[in-house]
């Protein structure tokens, strides 16, 4: 089963995205912040994607990049940020962090599926 491990703030954007997940067979976990997400890795969910918004409190996502890229278990591990922001520099900040690839809110299902079938191709 392939677990996906999902950052965000937002309580309805959380429950929206595990929803589409978990309808398409992914196991989801979910984490309101960076520092959540961490925590959760440091006990052993071994994800084999996360996705990640950008703008959090206590740890944004952009951050939580670079301080998951230090794990050795996850340095090939891809990273989705997904945020509201298209701005090219934040994207260049993110992908310099770590990230796999950027998609932007509101992100209709099936690209998102899409999306995840780019990078998880064998899931």
């Amino acid at each position: 089963m392939t677990t996906v491990l999902l950052i965000d703030d937002s309580a309805t954007m959380l429950m929206s995205l595990k929803s589409i997940l978990t309808k398409a067979g992914y196991t989801v976990e979910t984490a309101g912040h960076g520092k959540e997400a961490l925590d959760k890795l440091g006990k052993g969910i071994q994800p084999s994607l996360i996705i990640s918004d950008v703008h959090m409190p206590q740890m944004d996502g952009i951050t939580f990049v670079r301080e998951a890229r230090k794990d050795p278990g996850l340095r090939f591990t891809p990273v989705l940020m997904l945020t509201t922001e298209s701005e090219q520099a934040q994207r260049a900040e993110a992908k310099s962090a770590g990230a796999t690839g950027w998609l932007v809110k509101p992100v209709a299902p099936d690209q998102l599926l899409g999306v995840i079938k780019q990078v998880l191709p064998d899931a």
